[in-house]
């Protein structure tokens, strides 16, 4: 648009308002002289006089007025497109859907609460739930997915990231089971037993077997399923024993949710990292007032449910 300087567009808008130079001037940061060029600018670019004099005032000529609206139209638009997102959303008209990416068991334990916390606050939005097959980033790249929970995954350095909690794996076994009759398991007592593992793409070995390995056990694999909670009902129904991580036990609003299935968690006999479970989203989304609005309702749950060990508060099934 070499032809076109939209700053004219704005100072038409104010001279039409104001119908004075002077004070049109004021407005803008303009000197007087400065304005009046630019209204002999604006003039030459319409082909008409615009404002005219009328005694000791200034006058619009018929196309003026009948630009008037439309100028400011223009001009509002203009600035709005140009000025940073509103820090505020209107959650009562806010009419948007939301798809968040979870494993099963933030649907087991928080889906219900999320659900409540922002429809209570945005009655007219929608909420898609996404299943979690694998960490391919693509979905948060193009869209199609506003906000995933869970591990981070890997080649997406671009994406944002916020930690909820810190997590870890702890042994699951139906209550009553003879695993935990003698007290802390050993390594060797806990190899002892057919397991149920969880595993996306079916892997019958994981990180716990590489630990084992290193003390010269091995442990016999039953079961493989592909989520944790199916895990922990076949623990329940068997004497199997499963490894899950802790939050998937219960939290501070889902309650107790191990004791309540008649499980029991004990501490790993090996050692193995601690893991952090994040939100993670798209730096595109990062100014949008709604999207922000999204991210830190669904943080500030996940972080009541899961509040730090350090901090000396119990949470359920965590311990």
């Amino acid at each position: 648009m070499d032809d076109v300087d939209l700053n004219l567009l704005a100072a038409l808008d104010v001279l039409l308002e104001e119908g004075n130079v002077t004070r049109a001037a004021g407005r803008l940061g303009l000197s007087a002289s400065a304005m009046s060029r630019t209204l002999a600018r604006l003039r030459a670019a319409t082909g008409d006089p615009l404002l005219v004099r009328a005694g000791r005032g200034l006058a619009p000529t018929p196309h003026a007025a009948a630009l008037r609206g439309r100028v400011h139209a223009l001009a509002s638009e203009a600035r709005a497109a140009l000025r940073p997102p509103g820090g505020e959303v209107n959650l009562a008209s806010l009419a948007a859907t939301f798809t968040i990416r979870a494993g099963e068991w933030f649907m087991d334990l928080l889906s219900a609460p999320l659900v409540a916390t922002l429809t209570e606050a945005a009655p007219r939005i929608r909420l898609r739930f996404a299943p979690k097959p694998d960490k391919d980033a693509r979905p948060l790249r193009d869209g199609r997915i506003d906000l995933e929970v869970g591990l981070r995954g890997i080649g997406a350095p671009e994406l944002r990231e916020e930690v909820l909690f810190c997590d870890e794996f702890v042994g699951v076994v139906r209550a009553g089971h003879p695993l935990l009759a003698g007290g802390k398991p050993t390594p060797e007592r806990f190899a002892a037993f057919g397991h149920v593992v969880a595993s996306q793409i079916g892997e019958f070995r994981g990180p716990l077997d590489d630990a084992l390995d290193k003390l010269g056990i091995a442990r016999t694999v039953v079961v493989v399923t592909p989520g944790f909670p199916d895990a922990m009902r076949l623990a329940r129904a068997s004497d199997l024993v499963a490894t899950a991580p802790r939050s998937c036990l219960g939290n501070a609003l889902a309650g107790d949710r191990a004791a309540a299935w008649g499980l029991e968690s004990f501490p790993l006999p090996v050692s193995l990292p601690r893991h952090s479970v994040s939100a993670m989203w798209h730096p595109r989304m990062d100014a949008d007032p709604a999207h922000r609005w999204l991210r830190s309702s669904v943080i500030a749950l996940c972080k009541r449910a899961y509040p730090p060990l350090e901090a000396g508060r119990a949470v359920p099934g965590r311990g």
